[in-house]
């Protein structure tokens, strides 16, 4: 083992998490983490890491950014075609983990996904800049293309195409929204002794909620 590697740690003391300081609903907590995440002004709060698997089995992950949230799940975009999507049309569960490194704290989110409304995807489409929507229609995400070059022509191909009519979303391009069934909140603390409290959805549509040995 590589010692130099091996020997990097931090040890985690800013704060904790007992089981008298969350929220009845994970969602609700979610909201109020996600509150200390925006004030602290942490850069780029809303990634997140996807974990996907097709059906036989094979995992993968990917940094993606959220697009949202509410009671009945967490949102996110993509296009259709790509390798993610496919994993999610083969086997659609999938798991979010967010990190907020300055904040110790760590939220794994497990559930189930499914599209969106395309009116949904529409109306996110149309808010996004006008470069990133082109961008959209440029790219067939996770193909194998010849070149760089060759995606920057076919951007500027399509720019000069769309200054002459309205720039609508692809239909291979959308949303996805996971509803979970399981979220866990970690925090560190000395030692390695860290705080992990977790939501597990019953049959009863209620949650319970347990402290998860670090």
């Amino acid at each position: 083992m590589n010692s130099g590697i091996a020997d990097l740690r931090k040890e985690y003391s800013s704060r904790s998490l007992l089981e008298t300081d969350v929220e009845l609903t994970p969602i609700v907590q979610f909201q109020k983490w996600w509150a200390e995440a925006i004030n602290s002004q942490l850069d780029e709060v809303n990634a997140m890491t996807l974990a996907t698997a097709s059906s036989d089995g094979m995992p993968a992950a990917r940094i993606m950014l959220l697009k949202g949230f509410d009671n009945t799940g967490f949102v996110f975009f993509t296009n259709y075609t790509s390798y993610k999507a496919m994993h999610l049309e083969e086997n659609p569960k999938a798991c979010l983990v967010f990190f907020w490194k300055e904040l110790e704290r760590q939220v794994r989110i497990t559930g189930l996904v499914k599209k969106i409304s395309e009116k949904e995807s529409d109306e996110y489409f149309l808010s996004r800049p006008e470069g990133s929507r082109v961008g959209a229609w440029a790219s067939n995400q996770s193909q194998v293309i010849e070149s760089r070059e060759s995606l920057e022509n076919r951007y500027l191909q399509l720019s000069e195409q769309f200054k002459q009519k309205e720039l609508k979303r692809p239909e291979y391009w959308g949303g996805y929204k996971l509803t979970p069934v399981i979220i866990e909140f970690w925090q560190g603390r000395p030692s390695r002794l860290h705080d992990r409290i977790q939501y597990s959805l019953t049959e009863d549509g209620t949650w319970k909620i347990e402290r998860l040995s670090p």
